[in-house]
């Protein structure tokens, strides 16, 4: 039995996740915005050990919000699933890029990792210049910088399986009724790279459309980038990465 925090699981893809994770006997932690989406989401999934509350388009609380799920013992898996789409610029940036960074470095260091990223990913541009909390960013750039930093983390914590996942254009509150894509398949592969013994699932440093590798925008791979991110958002957040290499 794994043990998992997955963030954003009140509905959605991350909601779907925990749902296929507990049927399988796993321990799930889920995450809400506030109190009254805990308690919603607690009478869906009751059989879930606990949901925690922050709202993650604020520092203070992405810090919070590590506090206690490190009060609640090591991860084996945390699934960054929380994002955000149709909002101001500095919310997306917050939300989808920022909260990962940091939950990643306040947080014990977990087998596996998993970030959500976007198809959007391919339309993004590293910006780093420009990023800021007051500006934010586009979401196409916050997906770019989600699947930068899942191959920074995956060079710098060798031990961990550290991926991306693109759960698809999926019918969501985010992606409306109409979209085209699997919603189930997106959520099988974020719970399938959080506890599977396969090998392919046993990986670090990919990116994938259900379950199976797909390309991927090429400035992610960039290495100079993907340091000048880390160090922008440690500067942003006032919370460093390199001082958690260990």
């Amino acid at each position: 039995m794994a043990k998992i925090l997955i963030t954003g699981s009140t509905d959605g893809i991350g909601f779907l996740a925990a749902e296929i994770l507990l049927d399988e006997g796993h321990e799930v932690v889920l995450h809400a915005r506030n109190a009254q989406r805990a308690a919603q989401v607690m009478e869906k999934l009751p059989s879930a050990e606990k949901v925690l509350v922050a709202d993650l388009s604020r520092l203070d609380e992405m810090k919070k919000l590590a506090a206690e799920a490190n009060a609640l013992g090591r991860f084996d898996a945390v699934i960054h699933n929380a994002g955000v789409y149709q909002v101001p610029e500095r919310e997306i940036f917050a939300v989808n890029t920022l909260a990962p960074y940091v939950l990643t470095c306040l947080m014990e260091k977990p087998e596996r990792l998993i970030y959500i990223g976007s198809d959007m990913q391919a339309y993004g541009h590293a910006r780093l210049g420009t990023l800021s909390l007051e500006s934010g960013a586009s979401y196409s750039d916050s997906k770019l910088y989600v699947l930068m930093m899942t191959m920074a983390v995956a060079k710098k914590w060798p031990q961990t399986y550290v991926n991306a996942v693109d759960p698809g254009w999926v019918p969501t509150k985010m992606g409306g009724a109409h979209a085209p894509d699997d919603l189930q398949k997106g959520a099988e592969t974020q719970a399938w790279l959080a506890v599977s013994s396969e090998a392919d699932a046993k990986v670090t440093g990919r990116y994938f459309f259900h379950k199976k590798e797909a390309d991927y925008n090429t400035q992610a791979d960039d290495a100079k980038l993907q340091e000048r991110l880390l160090a922008v958002c440690e500067e942003l957040s006032g919370v460093s990465f390199s001082a958690l290499l260990k």
